[in-house]
């Protein structure tokens, strides 16, 4: 065989060498079925691929990077959090860093909790870093965040109460006339009751009026989650509130002190934020627990009073219709 040959022979056997390195199966995970690696923002090609070969993701680093400028992928390749399954190609590999298919973590923060368990949140989501002040009530827009592995809490948390002041100002703005608000944090306050009253949103704006004109009336607010987050902060009382805890001498009893509580009661949604600044123009003054997860409204005390005798006759009704506890202790089924 001549040198030509030989020389040609060597070539196609070095490609084929390649393209099998390129395209065949990388390295196994050194723990479990994938290797989570995070490839710094600025770090360029070289650095991305000592981390890819330092991680065990691929078995060369200089073919990685090769690969990359053959195909052009390395002016592409995107920082971020990556999930690399073992025995991924490097041809994956690069094709996963081109296309940017980082690892996604979300933060969610449901409608109604209070401060507190938003910090909570926060502290239980192991991907992120640091330590967050606790934000004021209601100063947190409930919704679902997007956060990236190593993120300081306190940077996703001002994204959260960044939201809610650019949702509460735009809202404010176009805020119905004539609400008994001095602030935009008074309807935020309102929003937060509204929040807790009900958790059917099609009732947000309606409950929202009642408590609207209950404020133009001068009447007393009687929200019993504004009592409950007075003697406990916003956590269940475990119990139907007593005659005893509803005079209580708290700032959040709206049976005993009239206007708004000094601050919301835990953090409202979007649907309850614009309930609080646009309800709709009603007469109504009443409403109570209808039986189906709802309520009925009444602008008459008269009609409140007939309301409020039905739901009782309901609840009276439920209790009658559990059997009796068995001979061993227990009911005969859930009631």
């Amino acid at each position: 065989m001549g040198a030509g040959a030989t020389l040609a022979a060597a070539a196609i056997l070095a490609l084929a060498i390649g393209l099998f390195a390129f395209y065949g199966p990388g390295p196994a995970a050194r723990r479990g079925p994938s290797t989570d690696l995070i490839l710094r923002s600025g770090g360029g090609l070289s650095q991305i691929a000592a981390n890819l070969k330092q991680g065990g993701v691929i078995g060369s680093g200089t073919l990685f990077v090769l690969a990359a400028k053959l195909t052009g992928a390395d002016r592409r390749l995107k920082a971020g959090e990556y999930l690399f399954p073992s025995h991924a190609s490097m041809a994956q590999v690069l094709g996963q860093i081109r296309d940017g298919r980082v690892v996604r973590h979300f933060v969610t923060i449901p409608e109604g909790v209070t401060s507190e368990m938003v910090m909570q949140i926060l502290s239980r989501e192991d991907f992120l870093t640091g330590v967050a002040p606790s934000p004021p009530e209601g100063a947190v827009l409930p919704e679902t965040y997007e956060a990236q592995r190593g993120e300081d809490r306190a940077a996703v948390l001002q994204r959260m109460m960044d939201a809610r002041d650019t949702l509460l100002a735009q809202l404010w703005t176009h805020r119905r006339d004539g609400l008994p608000y001095r602030t935009p944090e008074e309807a935020v306050t309102l929003a937060s009751i509204v929040e807790k009253e009900t958790a059917q949103p099609d009732e947000r704006p309606r409950i929202a009026a009642v408590f609207v004109n209950r404020l133009k009336t001068g009447m007393r607010l009687e929200s019993d989650p504004t009592v409950i987050y007075g003697l406990t902060g916003g956590k269940p009382l475990g119990h139907g509130l007593r005659v005893s805890e509803l005079a209580s001498q708290t700032p959040y009893n709206t049976y005993q002190v009239a206007g708004l509580p000094p601050t919301p009661i835990g953090n409202p949604g979007r649907a309850s934020l614009a309930a609080a600044l646009d309800p709709p123009q009603t007469t109504e003054l009443f409403f109570v627990a209808d039986g189906t997860g709802g309520h009925v409204f009444a602008s008459t005390m008269a009609d409140h009073l007939q309301n409020v005798a039905h739901w009782r006759a309901v609840e009276a009704a439920a209790v009658h219709a559990c059997p009796p506890a068995s001979p061993g202790g227990a009911p005969a089924r859930t009631c």
